[in-house]
Order: C-alpha cells, then structure tokens, then sequence
C-alpha cells in the first residue's frame, strides 16, 4: 500500500499567509454575477440558432477605498511596508512571499476555499510557468482533496488541467455554480495568434473561450510569476495574458519574486531558517591539490549585457611573488595568457572570441593546438571531470548510507539527488536506439557495490543480497523524446516550443505519479538522477543529498537546485519529522563551502529583496509601543520614520540603512538608549537590531581615540638630544663570495627540499546558518588527506625560470641543482619544486648579503625630520592602548602584542628612562629585504648621570634563531646601520631585548 501524506491544518505560518489574503476583502458581499453563455450545436441540434445557457462568475463589491484600508491593515499585522495607494481596481495584484519548501501551493489552495466560503467566490485560475510545476500543483490538488474536503465540512469542488484540445471544459467552468479550478501553462495562453484560448470554436457554442473566462473574473493564481511572465519587463506577454482574463484579482506566489505588487505575506529564508520550517544546509566540497604543472583555466561566469566588449570571469593560476595562486579574473577577446599570469607555461594561448546569448554562451581558447569553446563551467587542465564526478558520487552515496543507518529507524527513507551535466553522462543510446549505461551510471554502481559492503555499513544492509543488480536502487528522470529516449532540455529548463513541452511532459507525469511511492521503504529506488528536467516543479520531502555535478551558473539556479530537497521530511505514516537534528540537506557541491556560502546569500539578496545587516526605515512599525503593557498600539509607520532618522543622525546606519561598527559595539555593551518617546519599546526594539545586526566580532567605536603628542616629552630637551643621534640615513653596499652562496643554496635545497607533495584531495564539509546579518559557513569537519592520481606533468625550463625569479646565472643555478640532487624532486612536482626552490635560493642569497653588507652615513642633509610624529595622527582603543604616559612622546602608547604592552609599562615604571619614543612607521632603514621598521627610541640614565642612546627591538625572544630567518637578519642590518651612526659624542647603540631590566644591563656593556 503506497504511502500517504499527512497534511497539518494548524500551522501558524501558513494561517497567517491565507488570513492575509482573506483579510483583504472584509466587508465583501456573498453574491454570484450572472451572465449568457451560448450552447454549443451539439447540445442544440435541430435549431437554427443556439441556446443559451447560464454562466457564473465572481464580483467584487467593495470600494477603492475600503480594500486599500484592508490592505494596510494586513501589511502592518505582517510587518510590512503599507501601501500608498491601491491602483486602478481592474488590476488588483497581490503578493505572497514563502520560501521554498514551506507549503506555498498547499497555503493558495486551501486560501482559494476560504475565500469560498467567507466571500462565494467560485472562479479560480492558477496560472503556471511549466508542465512541471502544471503537473505538481495538479498532483497536490489530488493529495489534499480529502483532507481539505473533511476540513471544510465535505465541501465539494471540481478542478482540471486546461487542455486546448478540450475547449469544452472553459465552457464548464464557466456554467458551473459550483467551485471550479482550472490550472494552465503560461504558454498555452500567452500568444494570441496562435493559443487555441482566442479562437471561435463550436466546442464553447461560438463564444471566444477568453471571453468565458474574462467574464467569470476568477481569481487568479500566479505560480512562480518571476517565470510566468519574466523578470525583465513589466508589460510581457505573460502579463498580458494574465490581464486578458480580466481578474477580480491577481494573487502571485513565489520565493523569488521579481516585481513585488502590494505584498501581503512574507516569510523569506532568513524567517523560514531561523524557525526551522525547512532543512538545515549542509555544504560538502572536494579540495584538490594538483600542483599547478599544467596550464589551466575554467569558465566560472559569462556575465550578460548588450554594450561593450563581451567579457568572462575565468579562474585560472596566477604566478605571484612566492608561489602560484588559483584566481578568478576577468578577461576579454585578445588577452593573451601567458602574460596576464606571468607564466610560461601558457604560452602561445589567448582569449579569443566571447559569446553571450541564452543557452549559448562559450570562450574561445586558442592556443597552438587549435581552439576550444568552453561553456560556463568547463575547464582545461584541471583535475580529469570524470574523477572529480566519481569522488563527488563516492561523497554523496556515503552520506546518503550514513543518514539512512540513523534514520531508517525512525521510519524515514532517504533519498538523494544528482543533477547531471547532460543526459548522455547518465544515458547513452546506440546507433539502433537500445538503452545503455552513460559513464555516470556505471561509476555509481561500482562505487555503490564497493560502499554497501564496507564495514561502516555491514548492519545496514544484513540479509540483504549483496550481489543484487545495483540498478534497482537508481533511475533517472529527464525529458523524454517522442520516440521514448532521454532528451536534454535548454540549459535553463525553457519549454518555449510544442517540443520541449512535449517532451518535458512525458517525464513529468512519470515523476508525479511517483511522488507517493518513492517514499515508501518498499520502494528500492533512492538515487535519482536528473538534468534540469527537475529544476523547478518537483521536490520530494525526503531528499537528504544534492550532488550538483553541474554548475549553478544562472540566476536562481542555486536557490532552485537546493530547493528540491529543501522541505521537511515524512515518515512512513506520512507525517512530518520536524528539527535540524533530522533535517539536515547536504548539498555536494564543485565549489568550497565559503564561496557557496557567499553566493547564496548574494542570490538570496537578489531574488529576495533581503538585505542582510541593513534597517528599513519601516522595521519597527509593527513593535509594540510598550514592552510590558499586555496590550499595546504598534508604533506605526510615522514613529518607525523617525526612529529610523535618529539611528542615522547618531551614525548607527549610514545613508543605505546599512549597520555600523558604532551601533554593534553599544548592542554588544548592552549600552544602547533611544529617545525618551521610544523607552518602553526598547526591549523588542534591541532584539531587532541585534537580529539584524548579527554576531560580528568587532571593536568598540566608542572606544576609538586619538593618539595626541606628549607635548612636553616631544619638545624637551632629552627626546631632541635622542632624535639628534638615530636620525640621519645611511646607505649600503655589500660583498660576498659567490661560491659560499651556491653551497649555500644547494645545502638548503639538501635539507628542505627532499620531497615535494604529490597531488590530493581533500573533503569539507560546513553548516550553513542563514541569518538577518547573513550566510555563513561553519566548518564542521574536514576529511582526512588522499592521493589523488595524476599524469606525469610535462617538464618547464627550469634554469630560464629559476634564473627570471632569483636574478642569478644560469651557471650558478645549475651547479646548485647538480650539488644539490634536486633534480630528482624537480620531476615530482615542478611546480612547487620550483616555488619553494626560489623561496629557499633568495633566502640564502639574502643572508649572504647580510653577512658582506657595509652602512655607510649619508651626508648632514639627508635624514628624518622629526615631524614624522606630528605626521603620523595615530588612532588606538582603548583595548589596546597604554594610557596617560609620563615618558612617552604621545600621551598613550599603542601596543600590538602582550610583549609591547609589558615592555612599556616597564618603561613607565622604571626611574632609569628618561624619555622613550615608539618609531613612526615612516623610519625605516634601508636592507637587501625591503625596508626595515624598528620598535623604539630610549633614553636611559646611568647611574652617574649620563644618558646611553638606545635603537631597541623586541620580539617576543631574543634568541635569534627563534626568528624567522627575514627578520633576524633585518635585525642585523638594523645593528650595521647603527653602528655607521658612531661619529658622535654619546653615539646610539641597538639592541634586541625583550624586557627593560635587559636593556638596563645593556647600559653598563661597551
């Protein structure tokens, strides 16, 4: 017996949505409109005229100005921003917002009865994008007439899927007295010319079968309207058609709406998250590792738009200072590759011609081989596709036995999902039309073989046949041909021709007709496979893993394909199992977890509206005025207005509602007052902010201060005698041996370079928690490191690139490879040999320099001038700053480490300084490593009386050893520079110390 879904009538959210829309019309007249309606010949032969019949439709009683009073008060009962003004009364479009998988088609179904009940209304239209969604809302029809049928007291209704071959059912719907509810495509109404809608036909006694709908003014159901009639103008031709049946009204339904008319309800992601009313995200990716030894470059977007050059974002490796890093850029027709990366491994490549169309977009590549056209997420050089779809594949089936061992004994059967690049990866056909595994299908099952008898997973499958033919658990569902074979649709599921549409039909039926049964533990079937076939109009609640083998590419895709498996879960009675410990979606996905993270929120805030970490100036109309009254007026519109005003005026939001640091840190404090008019709503005022505001670690604006000159210390005569002996520049020279560095080098290499990494991969996997302030990803865990198998790569010129990156000659580079053995290495993996061979080369080279460099004084006029202070307008908090300070040059000291601000309290402390001086960043001495910055200036006082004059480091030790090599030897230049300073009375010495008693003991050494 196939199982059957419960549905709940008391959930509080979906009451709100059908109360708002009802609530619209109170104070609306129960009454019928009546009107002619001819008999067709066939009912009336015999008679040289037709009869004629009545037809029954819906009235609207209720004046502008009442609905639009009615409108207000549900937008202010839901939070939302109240209409100005209603619109012309022959176009009344009213917007629902729900989230994917919270029960939307079931919320307007069960809206179209009561507004029956409470109104009479009987004409209903739903009107969708696709025989998809067509064949799903037809579906739910069926799977809720008992239960809505018991609900409202055996309340009887008809309802049927428009057909332009049976014209006769318009005339039904437009004679019947009782509820009637016709469901239609979008492409079965929108063009006049050629819709059988807009025809003379005997079927309906000669009347246009637009005519009979127009004058039964149903109510019409839009279905995903962003699809039914585009998002890029207002006036489509799906628009027209909905105006063509003249409505009492236009209700439209969606999670992504793209033009939003008099919204009504509204629960959006963020809302149908945080009150777990869908699946938690859980975001599984593979790292690989390959090493960068061959060119690679892969399409991530072609971005649209009709003026200028076309362009792509491409990733591709990129070679920097130190290494090779894989980056996204931006390229255009003409860019040549080998210098936009500074490799030479892409010589001879180039960008060539960029198309940007719907459903065919592509980059040219051209190199010496010829040309290649990549289409949005194709790539060359990376990791083989079929071995990143098999640990993909490998991922998802694992996961997929791991939930079935904790939820199969709560009665739940769970299900995954793949979406697959096209059909031919998962179904290929002959030559004579028979049936054969794609290369998809055939690593499924040898990875499900493999899986169901690891010993993870032995207990799940006891008594179980083992060497049962896998293909019994997986099928795939696609588009089907007239000729019975799998077909692609367009990229984005588009079903513009009879073609598609009869093709995307076929495979729906199916899928709907197995909605039921699939959640039945009798039921073999768990893996599912699919192209864009199931983009929108199919979800089953018990889809626990989505493997997207495809890229999401377009808008909404990534909304669209989490979508499928977004709703709560059944069990095997067919009620909901609700709480993330069970709902819990994974989605294995091609790209890290931290980019889907971002990316679903920058789609969440295009679709949606959202705009996360940002006030409206409507927000807190809805909250109550006071706090604790029991009952209390909500604020309203005006008050929300200017509440909002003075958070701007105090710069807790900037001019685009968007919150600061300043508002976050008084939150944080719990520190946040408001004007004396708001006081009593101040509790749920701060619980809106802080939900808006989110969880940002950050720094106290309060605490943010300037840092003024110790005018005293900076002006005295003890700081001017300082400044005097470190001020001046100098110049270096250097001289070494260069046998001494090629032994050197080859002795590093020896040490530090005996093995390379081979390539890897390596699972993650992260929580996603979507927030008012935003989508993060929260590492859970990451897999443990596995070889991944690669080809030999092809060998780069070694000397010419080690020679372009270090400076040296092509002889002494050779003489350090051959001393050094690393030729070995090198064929292992190039490219980090050579990376980290050019890190440990200029190393050494470096601290050859060290060893021969010589300081010398540059003349009187060249040196710092000591306004650097006075240039310097330091800030600090007061988290980090030692304050009022008595020896300082500025009246407090920012510290940036627990060694600095020991350092100076010690300074402060201590009788024996006299003044000291943090170093500006501006003074610098001059190395072979780049410009060197030291801590500080000290004056300390002997015990006779003299002043020694100290340049002072401190890190966090003084043995140099426990430096990186880099800053030891900067160290050391800093002492050489010094000591080139030794031309004066009471010349400065440098020293590396960490605590003052050091530096004291340093006063009394020569």
């Amino acid at each position: 017996m196939t199982m059957r879904i419960r549905f709940e009538p008391d959930l509080d959210y979906q009451q709100a949505a059908i109360e708002a829309v009802c609530d619209l019309f109170q104070g609306q007249e129960r009454f019928h409109s009546s009107f002619s309606v001819q008999v067709p010949m066939e009912l009336a032969p015999g008679l040289s005229l037709p009869m004629t019949d009545r037809g029954y439709g819906n009235v609207l009683s209720l004046s502008e100005s009442r609905l639009l009073e009615n409108l207000q008060a549900v937008q202010r009962r839901q939070h939302l921003p109240p209409s100005e003004a209603l619109g012309p009364l022959d176009d009344l479009q009213f917007t629902v917002e729900m989230e994917t998988g919270t029960g939307k088609t079931y919320v307007y179904l069960r809206t179209m009865l009561e507004l029956h009940q409470r109104y009479g209304f009987t004409k209903f239209v739903i009107v969708v994008p696709s025989i998809a969604i067509k064949e799903g809302v037809y579906k739910s029809l069926q799977m809720t007439e008992e239960h809505f049928r018991t609900h409202f007291g055996g309340l009887y209704y008809e309802y049927f899927l428009y057909d332009s071959a049976k014209l006769g059912q318009v005339r039904q719907f437009a004679t019947a007295s009782g509820i009637q509810i016709m469901v239609v495509t979008v492409g079965a109404i929108n063009k006049k010319d050629i819709n059988n809608l807009y025809k003379d036909t005997e079927k309906t006694g000669g009347d246009l079968p637009i005519d009979l709908i127009r004058r039964t003014h149903p109510v019409v159901i839009v279905d995903e309207p962003q699809s039914v009639e585009g998002t890029r103008v207002l006036n489509s031709q799906g628009s027209q058609a909905l105006r063509r049946m003249e409505p009492l009204c236009t209700l439209r339904y969606s999670a992504t709406h793209a033009h939003k008319h008099h919204m009504v309800y509204r629960l959006d992601a963020v809302d149908a998250y945080q009150r777990q009313l869908v699946k938690q995200i859980e975001v599984a990716s593979i790292d690989f590792q390959t090493g960068h030894n061959a060119p690679y470059l892969k399409v991530i977007a072609i971005p649209g738009g009709r003026t200028g050059l076309p362009k792509a974002k491409v990733e591709i490796d990129i070679a920097t200072s130190s290494d090779v890093r894989r980056t996204e850029m931006t390229v255009q027709d003409g860019d040549d590759l080998q210098h936009l990366t500074g490799r030479d491994i892409y010589a001879g490549m180039r960008i060539g011609e960029i198309r940007r169309a719907r459903g065919d977009s592509w980059v040219e590549l051209r190199s010496t081989a010829g040309e290649r056209y990549l289409k949005v997420g194709d790539s060359i050089g990376g990791v083989d596709p079929l071995v990143v779809q098999r640990q993909m594949i490998q991922m998802t089936i694992r996961q997929h036995l791991e939930k079935e061992q904790r939820l199969r004994p709560l009665g739940i059967k769970v299900l995954s999902l793949f979406f697959v690049p096209e059909v031919a990866a998962y179904r290929q056909y002959s030559a004579e039309g028979v049936a054969q595994k794609g290369p998809l299908a055939q690593i499924f099952e040898e990875e499900y073989r493999r899986w169901v008898q690891h010993p993870d997973f032995v207990e799940l499958f006891e008594g179980a046949d083992l060497d049962a033919d896998p293909s019994r658990v997986h099928e795939g569902y696609f588009a089907i041909d007239k000729k019975g074979a799998w077909a692609d649709l367009a990229e984005d599921g588009a079903e513009s021709n009879q073609t598609n549409r009869d093709n995307a039909g076929r495979a729906y039926e199916l899928i709907m007709k197995e909605k039921e049964k699939l959640l039945s533990f009798e039921t073999p079937l768990r893996f599912i496979f699919s192209h864009s076939a199931l983009q929108e109009g199919w979800d089953n609640p018990n889809v626990f893993q989505i493997c997207a083998m495809r890229e999401f590419g377009t808008e909404r895709r990534r909304r669209q394909t989490i979508g499928r498996g977004l709703r709560l879960c059944v069990d095997q009675t067919g009620n909901r199992v609700r709480g993330f410990a069970v709902n819990t979606l994974t989605v294995v996905a091609t790209e890290s977890y931290q980019a889907f993270a971002d990316n679903l929120q920058h789609e969440i805030e295009k679709d949606t509206g959202v705009r996360f970490g940002v006030l409206e100036s409507h927000d807190f109309a809805h909250l109550p005025g006071d706090a604790d009254a029991e009952s209390s007026a909500p604020l309203g519109l005006e008050a929300s207005r200017e509440l909002y005003q003075w958070l701007r005026s105090r710069h807790f939001v900037d001019a685009n509602g968007r919150i600061q640091d300043a508002l976050r840190g008084e939150l944080r404090d719990g520190t946040l007052t408001v004007p004396p008019a708001f006081a009593a709503a101040l509790p749920q005022i701060v619980e809106l902010l802080t939900k808006r505001a989110g969880r940002i670690d950050i720094k106290d604006a309060r605490e943010r201060i300037a840092i003024p000159l110790n005018k005293e210390v900076y002006c005295g005569e003890e700081f001017q005698a300082l400044w005097d002996r470190i001020k001046h520049r100098t110049t270096y020279r250097v001289h070494f041996n260069s046998d001494t560095l090629i032994r050197d080098c080859a002795q590093a290499i020896r040490d530090h370079l005996s093995t390379v990494s081979v390539p890897t991969m390596q699972e993650h996997r992260a929580i996603l928690d979507i927030a008012e302030s935003g989508v993060e990803a929260k590492k859970v865990r990451s897999g443990a490191l596995r070889r991944l198998d690669q080809p030999v790569p092809e060998l780069p010129d070694i000397l010419t690139i080690l020679q372009e990156r270090t400076g040296l000659t092509r002889r002494s580079l050779a003489e350090i490879l051959r001393l050094s053995g690393g030729m070995a290495v090198f064929i292992l993996n190039p490219q980090e040999f050579l990376d980290r061979a050019v890190v440990l080369i200029k190393r050494c080279l470096s601290h050859t320099l060290v060893d021969g460099i010589r300081y010398q004084r540059l003349g009187e006029e060249c040196y710092y001038a000591q306004e650097l202070f006075e240039a310097a307008e330091l800030t600090g908090y007061l988290t980090n700053l030692v304050q009022n300070t008595r020896r300082s040059v500025f009246q407090h000291v920012r510290y940036d480490s627990s060694v600095e601000r020991e350092f100076v309290e010690q300074l402060e402390a201590n009788d024996a300084i006299r003044v000291y001086a943090k170093l500006p960043p501006k003074f610098v001495i001059p190395t072979p490593l780049g410009p060197y910055n030291p801590d500080w200036a000290v004056v300390v006082a002997t015990d006779a009386g003299e002043r020694v004059y100290f340049v002072v480091e401190t890190k966090s030790t003084d043995l140099t050893l426990d430096l990186r090599r880099t800053e030891a030897d900067k160290i050391r230049c800093g002492k050489a520079h010094v000591a080139a300073l030794q031309d004066q009375e009471h010349p400065p010495r440098f020293e590396h110390v960490v605590t003052v008693n050091e530096l004291l003991a340093r006063r009394f050494q020569e």
